[in-house]
């Protein structure tokens, strides 16, 4: 099988179209901060890609999920990571809707009927902060709760229709807990102010959300059992499983392309292009390994740590296509275009994803040793 056609038959599949019109646009117009790709997306169904059947959406599970963001990723790695974190919000959603007699199932119809887009507003892109340390300050005025601070970078900044953000709130025992919110974009005191100062993944909109004292309406507040000690509970793990694969698996589509350019140079060295393709397919059947066992399983904290490792040895697997490809296309390709060069830089990026290889180190050798709890510091 031709690389790749398997992704992007999938794509159109469940996207029509999409492939067809990312592919009929440069990498620097899907790139650049003011890139179609983003309206591409929602006008071809996107934002409803994992919104279960019954309530107007795709239904797409975890292994389409992965070969969709993949595919993505070879044309515009802006486009997947932007939707990667609207992905991970859905998917956290339907977890919700599965789990709770609350109102999401309304929301999740919502979304796929009018193609809405969620953007993410938890702790994430700040050196040394922890996923599930609340990126905004909340108060409460009897039943009301209201938000303020900021979220930076946040993609979809400028395409979002929801906000989602995690805040802590009082449990019955006083204890703070977490919960998750989420607040229209066009709701009083909500901003957007410009902060990628980056070519690299400008087409993402990682700018700057302030919210100033915005309530949160009572029926977009989802509330867990997470307190500060940093343990998951179910919700949370799967948000997590789903985020950590697909995130995977867009930086996975970027290193792809370069290999695409490998493959398509007719000086290419043979045996160099053979080890790139091997080592974006092995971090393929990863993904597809864990995709698997969500399918066939209830979603677990062992499901959590193999997601992890497949995370973290995909950023060494891609780091070695990195090497391999950018040295092999040679210097006058490196010159000639900067397709080559913004790959390589592109890729780098998901390391900076949370949670970092070296905050999990410890918490995940006392798991596999000791069996404790795994926490996400």
């Amino acid at each position: 099988m031709r690389f790749l056609q398997r992704e992007r038959t999938v794509v159109e599949e469940v996207l029509p179209g999409l492939d067809q019109c990312l592919t009929a646009l440069s990498p620097a117009e899907l790139e650049a901060a003011d890139s179609p790709g983003i309206k591409l997306f929602r006008d071809s169904g996107g934002p409803g890609l994992l919104v279960p059947t019954e309530h107007g959406g795709r239904g797409a599970d975890l292994l389409t999920a992965l070969r969709v963001q993949r595919a993505i990723g070879s044309r515009s790695p802006s486009l997947a990571v932007a939707t990667t974190m609207h992905h991970f919000s859905v998917a956290s959603l339907v977890e919700a809707a599965a789990t709770s007699s609350g109102m999401e199932w309304m929301l999740l119809a919502a979304i796929a009927k009018d193609n809405l887009l969620l953007a993410s507003g938890f702790a994430e892109g700040r050196t040394g902060q922890g996923i599930l340390n609340p990126a905004l300050a909340a108060r409460t005025d009897g039943g009301k709760v209201f938000l303020s601070g900021s979220k930076k970078p946040c993609s979809l900044a400028r395409s979002m229709d929801l906000l989602t953000v995690s805040l802590p709130l009082p449990g019955p025992d006083g204890q703070d807990r977490l919960a998750f919110a989420l607040i229209p974009a066009d709701a009083p005191g909500v901003t957007v102010e410009p902060f990628w100062g980056s070519p690299i993944l400008a087409g993402a909109e990682s700018d700057e959300v302030v919210l100033d004292d915005v309530e949160v309406p009572s029926e977009l507040l989802v509330r867990t059992d997470v307190t500060a000690d940093g343990r998951l509970d179910q919700l949370q793990t799967v948000g997590f499983v789903w985020f950590e694969g697909l995130v995977t698996a867009s930086y996975l589509g970027a290193a792809s392309a370069l290999v695409e350019h490998v493959l398509g140079d007719p000086r290419g060295n043979v045996a160099v292009a053979a080890e790139a393709v091997t080592c974006v397919e092995s971090v393929a059947l990863a993904l597809e390994g864990l995709a698997a066992e969500v399918a066939t399983a209830d979603v677990t904290q062992d499901t959590l740590a193999r997601s992890l490792m497949c995370r973290y040895a995909a950023q060494d697997a891609i780091n070695r296509v990195l090497s391999l490809s950018v040295e092999a296309l040679g210097g006058m390709t490196f010159i000639g275009s900067g397709d080559v060069a913004y790959l390589n830089s592109a890729c780098r990026a998901l390391a900076f994803h949370p949670p970092s290889r070296g905050r999990m180190a410890a918490p995940l050798t006392e798991y596999f040793a000791g069996g404790a709890p795994l926490r996400i510091p």
